[in-house]
């Protein structure tokens, strides 16, 4: 217990001593410091929790943007991850010192400035490098200006329209605004004003599925419940790079449809052939479709452009697999209800057979007309007999009209089951080819 109390006295004894020992030593160091003179008493007096020109105008923070790297896009998660440098500059009156030069403080000492309280709108996660150390500058200029920098990776959302997919343009922003300070206490410009003087790095990104198309900024105001809010925005546009979905999916989807229409050169004979064909054919574009839809797991609720493509060649795969079924059936039928073919010989012989049984229902009628005066008993029988007659004469009416239903329907049949495979040959190819200019016209240029 009495070493304890003895410690803390000789802190109490010596500690204002070291202070001004320390204190004397900076005097004579600012002293021998000629080119900033007054430097010791900059902080004096400063208050970091107010901001420059506390109660009278707003601070005005002038920002550049230096864009290391777009490292992802994702289309499921719909944002980007992007490395940038954010510098911020801004006048403290409370600052300025003698000279004409400025001098570069240490990044902790940051902490005892007041600095803006800037932040990335639509953030999901963010962080500051800090290898070997935390990543930032700050700079201080004889007129009071202050330059303060960050290195910042941060992973912003995006809102895409995957409609055209994979021939699509997406257009995403990062917006940086002040979180507590509104427009009568902070106002956001860009450094170099609006366009694109302000942001570097744009021009030398290469990325994997992108190109970057054009980019600009922007000064907007964000109108919030607790105020009116400066922000400032940096929009570009990624055209995606089509080529090497063309070469992943198009190619080997067209080849597919191809591929379908080498069953019309092989017979209708050879069942296990067109059939293997067919089926295979179905089963690898079943197959592309999946893997092709796996990648956007989370964005199937978009008919995408890819999607309507691989749609139209399964379509054409299925189609010259119902085509085979339905010439192969077509043959089956018309060698299992093979029958001689009639001739005009046999057409009038059955108009003959018609005009016999007018005859013989006419004379049955007469027949009957003149033994009408017999006795009832001969009449009764007579009766009969007619009816009979008359029965038989309905049957070969329907008999006739049967045959003459079949004779219509007979049209609309196919005759030739082999002309099946022979129109395919030009239709299949010529419909597909009319269905790609549509469809890459629409794509591509509306």
């Amino acid at each position: 217990m009495f070493c304890r109390y003895f410690s803390f006295f000789s802190l109490c004894v010596f500690l204002p001593t070291q202070r001004s020992s320390l204190g004397h030593g900076s005097s004579l160091h600012s002293r021998g410091t000629k080119s900033l003179p007054g430097f010791e008493n900059l902080t004096m007096g400063y208050n970091k929790y107010l901001r420059p020109y506390f109660g009278g105008e707003p601070v005005h923070i002038a920002m550049s943007l230096d864009i290391a790297s777009i490292s992802s896009i994702s289309e499921s998660d719909m944002d980007f991850t992007a490395t940038i440098s954010l510098r911020q500059r801004w006048t403290d009156p409370r600052l300025v010192f003698h000279g004409n030069k400025s001098f570069t403080l240490d990044a902790r000492l940051v902490e005892l400035l007041w600095v803006p309280d800037t932040y990335i709108v639509e953030s999901k996660r963010s962080f500051l490098h800090d290898v070997t150390v935390g990543n930032r500058l700050v700079r201080l200029f004889s007129n009071g200006t202050v330059l303060y920098a960050l290195r910042i990776t941060t992973t912003v959302a995006c809102n895409m329209d995957l409609s055209k997919y994979p021939m699509d343009t997406q257009t995403c922003r990062l917006q940086l605004e002040s979180w507590g300070y509104d427009d009568s206490d902070v106002t956001l410009t860009w450094l170099r004003g609006n366009g694109s003087g302000s942001v570097r790095g744009m021009e030398k990104l290469r990325l994997s599925q992108y190109a970057v198309e054009r980019y600009h900024t922007l000064v907007s105001k964000s109108q919030q419940e607790t105020g009116s809010y400066s922000r400032l925005i940096l929009q570009f546009e990624l055209r995606r790079n089509v080529l090497y979905f063309i070469l992943e999916t198009y190619v080997p989807s067209t080849l597919l449809v191809m591929l379908s229409w080498v069953s019309f050169w092989i017979t209708l004979d050879s069942v296990p052939a067109r059939t293997c064909i067919g089926v295979t054919t179905v089963l690898s574009m079943t197959t592309l479709m999946i893997g092709s839809r796996s990648s956007l797991s989370k964005t199937n609720c978009f008919i995408k452009a890819i999607d309507v493509y691989l749609g139209i060649c399964f379509s054409f795969i299925f189609g010259a697999l119902v085509e085979y079924a339905v010439a192969h059936y077509s043959s089956s039928q018309k060698c299992a209800d093979k029958v001689p073919e009639k001739g005009p010989a046999n057409e009038l012989t059955e108009e003959m057979e018609e005009v016999n049984i007018t005859n013989i229902l006419n004379n049955s009628i007469t027949s009957y007309k003149q033994k009408i005066s017999f006795t009832s008993i001969e009449i009764s029988s007579d009766n009969v007999n007619c009816n009979d007659l008359t029965r038989k004469s309905h049957e070969k009416i329907k008999c006739v009209l049967r045959n003459k239903m079949h004779r219509i329907i007979g049209y609309f049949t196919i005759q030739n089951p082999g002309n099946v495979d022979h129109y395919s040959k030009l239709l299949f190819p010529l419909f597909f080819m009319v269905v790609n200019v549509f469809y890459w016209a629409y794509y591509l240029y509306f």
